[in-house]
């Protein structure tokens, strides 16, 4: 029997999966994409329907995962604790920004090289390092690990799966470390920790982020067929509505996959553990960005979640907050995210997730529907986006809307309603 691809409902909406496969043919009266609200009670009993059935097919097994081995960025952090370098001591890895930009402002050009030829795994990843050291600490680290991931291919002693999987790592670190990319983050732990930046971040007076969902890593961080659902795809449509939209404005985009994102069905996706995680990563992140550009956060799927998590948290200048495609960003309304940051959310029509129960019950399920009027988001048109990986795709007015977010061109945005109420108590038409 041949799986199909279904849009997911029930259990595979709270979770926030992209696609279902389940055996059979597909129902021939798919669910409406703006179901009527549940009465409480059948979605309280649907939520515990969830729970027992998650806690019989995986367990706490998927929420528990321990790492083997020790890891290269483990052991480059020994080493750059040990390190000297010239006689002084080096800045500790977990040092804030500012003391690490003070430290490499009193190097000079060729001291930093050295830095990132000895250190890449460390400088490539440490906050305050310019961001030009970072890039090529980070193409030096990929290209060491392509070399590893290499020879992993090779070795007989493992699995073939295992040489399969180690060969299309290889491939895709090499094509990450091309010399035209700009890689701000690389770690190969896990799945691979990515950030790559779409323009110039040092002269960038507005920086747009984008925070995706499940079932990203460094093996997905770009493909090459629907390219646009991928965080590099992503990005870079978004880098080019935005100049096509402001041609003049000075804009970067950051594709960032610099957060360890569920993997497939399972607990993990329907809790909020590994979006505490990916929301100190984000604090992280906005805090140190070079400059004072005004940070705009465009968060998919379950990376709505994570911006949700993270939004108390963030720094001043992160002023736009916009979801898409939302399982629910773990708070009721607006009022409880605690952030001063405009926040925006958009769905399709066409979206599955629309037939998500929106509630949290016992840590499973991610709160409110973030396009319901009692959420309290700006609710932004989607037309176009025509699915839950749409909304990057060049001609709709998800990505319009998104582009206008990240040049601050808020008075010509387009709300769902067909009216002004999203763009109300904005003032002027370039933002902040």
């Amino acid at each position: 029997m041949t799986p199909v691809t279904r849009r997911a409902t029930g259990l595979g909406g709270l979770i926030g999966w992209d696609a279902v496969n389940l055996p059979g043919p597909a129902p021939a009266h798919p669910p409406a994409a703006d179901p009527v609200a549940r009465p409480a009670a059948l979605r309280t009993l649907l939520a515990l329907a969830v729970v027992f059935l998650m806690l019989a097919t995986t367990g706490w097994t998927a929420v528990h995962r321990p790492e083997s081995g020790a890891s290269p960025r483990a052991a480059a952090l020994v080493s750059w604790a040990q390190a000297r370098f010239e006689g002084r001591a080096l800045p500790a890895a977990d040092a804030p920004a500012p003391v690490v930009a003070r430290f490499f402002a009193g190097l000079d050009g060729a001291q930093r090289a050295r830095l990132a030829e000895g250190h890449p795994l460390v400088v490539g990843n440490l906050e305050g390092v310019p961001v030009t050291t970072r890039y090529r600490a980070n193409r030096i680290a990929l290209r060491q690990a392509a070399r590893a991931e290499e020879a992993a291919g090779h070795d007989v002693t493992l699995a073939p799966a295992d040489r399969a999987a180690a060969a299309r790592r290889a491939h895709r670190f090499d094509s990450l470390a091309e010399p035209d990319r700009q890689i701000l983050i690389f770690d190969p732990t896990g799945g691979a920790l990515v950030a790559e930046v779409f323009g110039d971040l040092d002269a960038a007076r507005r920086i747009s982020v984008i925070v995706p969902g499940v079932d990203t890593d460094a093996l997905t961080f770009e493909r090459t067929q629907r390219r646009l659902t991928a965080p590099a795809g992503m990005a870079e449509s978004l880098y080019e509505a935005e100049r096509a939209a402001s041609p003049g404005s000075r804009t970067a985009v950051i594709a960032w996959a610099g957060y360890t994102a569920p993997t497939g069905v399972g607990m993990d996706a329907a809790t909020g553990r590994m979006a505490v995680d990916g929301a100190q990563k984000l604090r992280a992140l906005t805090t140190s960005l070079p400059g004072r550009a005004g940070v705009a956060l465009f968060c998919h799927s379950y990376g709505s979640v994570v911006c949700g998590v993270a939004a108390h948290e963030l720094p001043d200048r992160v002023t736009d907050i916009a979801v898409a495609g939302s399982p629910g960003m773990r708070a009721e309304n607006v009022g409880e995210l605690g952030t001063s940051a405009r926040v925006w959310a958009m769905r399709d029509s066409g979206d599955w997730i629309a037939d998500v129960p929106h509630l949290e019950l016992g840590g499973l399920g991610h709160g409110a529907d973030p396009v319901s009027t009692g959420f309290g988001a700006r609710v932004l048109s989607a037309s176009g986006a025509k699915s839950h990986t749409g909304y990057f795709e060049p001609g709709t007015d998800s990505l319009d809307n998104f582009a206008k977010i990240g040049t601050g061109a808020f008075a010509s945005m387009v709300c769902s309603t067909g009216d002004d109420a999203c763009r109300r108590g904005i003032s002027g038409t370039n933002g902040p």
